[in-house]
């Protein structure tokens, strides 16, 4: 790898610029190829002539997502029309009627070949290439592309444990873009966030397209997630540690007792998709609505002051009326934060194409308006009993105010409250005691305020 790397630099002067859509498991793949591919910083700032390649890691979790790429696609190349634009990632791998034939694209390498983007992009740049689509069944993958974690500029570090998924929920094209569950072995996950502790990462966050699935089978016996998270505990020294998306079903009694660890960060995100039996069984989850109820309680009653996040889908197929009022009650009664709230959105290549009962469009964006409103009803009463509690947060960047104000940074507490603070001398990736003293309300459109802390002495 490092001879393609070094090939690369000395024959094109290359600057890979990367543009990210989509899940934290495309943060860390966009993390790992920021580490492989080489940059030569910008050519007209060197003065040596060379080639600026913008490399898109593309979502498909809706078409949507990929139709925006390709806007930028376009962008780019009418904005840089000698640059290099490389299309990669999920919808690459699904989406080749969108970016197969789309000017401006001079590569679509899929998930199937991200791994040999180097030699792709050297073999273009050379005219050794009879086609700009590489794609083959990503089902036959075997490798996940282990060592990233770190993207530039950010100052937490993601720990892909798994990649791909079994499950075939009927609304989700990401088997077809991921393939198959496979998984990194304990052993080296651990190796992995010592060195990303190493390196300066105070906060790890497990995760991977179906973490659950999760499954070392190296040593002879199978060991999952929980035995993942233990070892991470019992074998590393890194100060934070969350935990991503997770089904109700999927959090054992075992793992819950974990979170007696300061370490182990009192957030949780789960993927409920919605709160009714029937609409469940569509989906094809598996899981029914008492399911759901029932981790609200458990988190509850162990960890009161946890920060629960959900994604919910509504306006599925077959959703009625009452089956949406259903899961508007259950939620309403229930303990969580904040819902990120998704209109149905018809998804080439999935089963609930077929499915009978389609719901209007605008009866979609009317039900998640309402879902919204108890989303934002409910942050805001939740970060209202926070206030006046102190919390460690982790600097996480500076952020941009008017000349002559005095500095202010954006931090994020163990439990996942965003906190603005102010103040000279502040670091990003540092963790500091703070106070949380005001709840801001949403302006500018937003749904969510934030808080606002003081650094603590």
């Amino acid at each position: 790898m490092d001879s393609v790397s070094d090939s690369l630099n000395q024959e094109s002067q290359l600057d890979f610029v990367m543009h990210t859509w989509g899940c934290k498991v495309n943060t860390y793949d966009t993390g790992l190829l920021q580490a492989r591919l080489p940059s030569s910083g910008d050519a007209s700032q060197n003065g040596k002539q060379g080639v600026k390649v913008h490399v898109l890691n593309t979502c498909a979790v809706t078409q949507e997502a990929s139709r925006e790429a390709a806007r930028r696609v376009r962008q780019l190349k009418a904005r840089e029309p000698d640059s290099m634009v490389v299309v990669t990632g999920c919808g690459a791998q699904v989406d080749g009627g969108i970016f197969d034939t789309l000017k401006g694209a001079d590569l679509v390498i899929a998930n199937s070949h991200k791994g040999d983007i180097e030699n792709l992009v050297q073999k273009h740049l050379a005219g050794k290439l009879d086609s700009k689509v590489f794609r083959s069944n990503i089902f036959r993958k075997d490798e996940l592309e282990e060592g990233g974690g770190f993207e530039a500029d950010h100052t937490r570090a993601f720990l892909k444990v798994q990649d791909g998924c079994n499950s075939f929920c009927t609304y989700c094209v990401i088997p077809f873009a991921r393939g198959k569950s496979r998984s990194i072995s304990i052993e080296n996950l651990v190796r992995r966030a010592t060195e990303l502790h190493a390196a300066g990462a105070s906060e790890i966050v497990v995760t991977g397209v179906h973490i659950a699935d999760y499954e070392d089978v190296s040593t002879g016996t199978a060991r999952g997630l929980d035995d993942l998270i233990e070892a991470l505990l019992k074998q590393t020294r890194i100060p934070r540690l969350r935990v991503s998306s997770l089904e109700p079903v999927e959090l054992s009694d075992r793992l819950l007792e974990m979170y007696s660890d300061s370490r182990m960060c009192p957030h949780f995100h789960l993927s409920i998709q919605s709160a009714c039996t029937a609409t469940l069984n569509r989906m094809r989850r598996r899981y029914t609505a008492d399911d759901v109820e029932s981790v609200f309680s458990r988190i509850e009653a162990k960890l009161p002051k946890a920060f629960i996040g959900l994604d919910l889908i509504v306006g599925f197929p077959g959703e009625t009326d009452e089956e949406f009022q259903e899961t508007y009650e259950r939620l309403r009664r229930s303990f969580w934060t904040r819902i990120h709230v998704f209109p149905y959105s018809e998804r080439p290549g999935t089963k609930a194409l077929a499915l009978e009962g389609k719901v209007p469009v605008q009866v979609r964006q009317s039900r998640a308006a309402f879902i919204r409103q108890l989303s934002s009803a409910r942050y805001r009463e939740q970060a209202l009993k926070v206030i006046g509690e102190n919390r460690s947060g982790l600097i996480l960047k500076s952020v941009k105010n008017s000349e002559g104000e005095e500095p202010q940074y954006q931090a994020l507490t163990r439990d996942y409250w965003p906190v603005r603070l102010k103040g000279a001398g502040l670091q990003a990736g540092f963790e500091v005691q703070l106070q949380l003293m005001d709840f801001v309300e949403p302006k500018n459109g937003r749904l969510d305020g934030w808080i606002e802390g003081r650094v603590l002495v």
